[in-house]
């Protein structure tokens, strides 16, 4: 099975528990205002590659891969090209290798059963809780997202949560509300809540593309900013949460 991939990292640190090797995906449907790599968006850019040449490179890494460290395969959205992700999950799992993969959620049932078998841990972008917000952030509706949780709280694969704060766009008390209502839905799935501050990292991407970023006028947040959002948050889940200074 071939499939298009941006890049590879060989040692990850943020995306899964562990050191990790992180495949990022070609191709995404969204187009995340923040997105600091619309470089992976169109699925034409980036290169070809075979699932047995991915396996290869991953398994040069796989004596590093302590305390649950493992492959992560990433994007873009690594579920648009859900088979090629399988192929190389599946080998994973043969070699013993502990498996993520990075998702949006924005993606039909038929490609999350086709991986969900093979994946140890689902890190899920939830984008925004609002309809209208998500549309806007995102360029498209909720309806996907929401159908294709409902399989994964099916499947009950365990989740680290992922929440870009931006300020004074999601992070109102209404906002965090409807974030915590999520949650509490997802029960005892949930292992890990991160709280990722807005940073207009890839500006100069955009800039590159041709394309117009929008989030000029908002400013990261700061600590106090973040710690406010948190013990909202985890007043009433009950989890840890770790603050990285990046997004994704």
């Amino acid at each position: 099975m071939k499939g298009r991939i941006h890049s590879i990292e060989s040692c990850g640190t943020l995306d899964g528990p562990g050191l990790r090797c992180v495949i990022f995906f070609q191709g995404c449907a969204l187009r995340c205002r923040y997105c600091h790599n619309p470089d992976t968006w169109n699925p034409q850019d980036g290169y070809e590659i075979n699932a047995s040449e991915v396996i290869k490179k991953v398994l040069r890494f796989k004596h590093y891969f302590t305390n649950q460290g493992g492959v992560t395969i990433s994007g873009g959205e690594p579920l648009l090209q859900a088979e090629f992700a399988a192929d190389i999950l599946k080998e994973c799992k043969k070699a013993g290798i502990h498996t993520a993969v990075d998702t949006s959620g924005w993606v039909n049932r038929t490609a999350l059963e086709k991986v969900l078998s093979y994946t140890d841990l689902l890190v899920l972008d939830v984008k925004a809780t609002d309809h209208q917000l998500y549309r806007w952030l995102t360029g498209k509706s909720d309806d996907t997202f929401y159908t294709a949780l409902k399989t994964i709280q099916e499947r009950k694969t365990p989740l680290w949560i992922r929440y870009v704060v931006l300020p004074g766009i999601n992070d109102s008390p209404v906002q965090i509300a409807k974030l915590k209502e999520l949650l509490t839905t997802l029960g005892d799935q949930v292992q890990k809540i991160e709280l990722l501050p807005y940073h207009p990292l890839g500006i100069h991407k955009w800039q590159k593309l041709g394309l117009i970023y929008t989030l000029h006028n908002v400013k990261p947040p700061n600590e106090k900013d973040l710690e406010t959002v948190s013990k909202d948050l985890l007043a009433a889940i009950g989890l840890s949460t770790i603050r990285p200074s990046y997004i994704s």
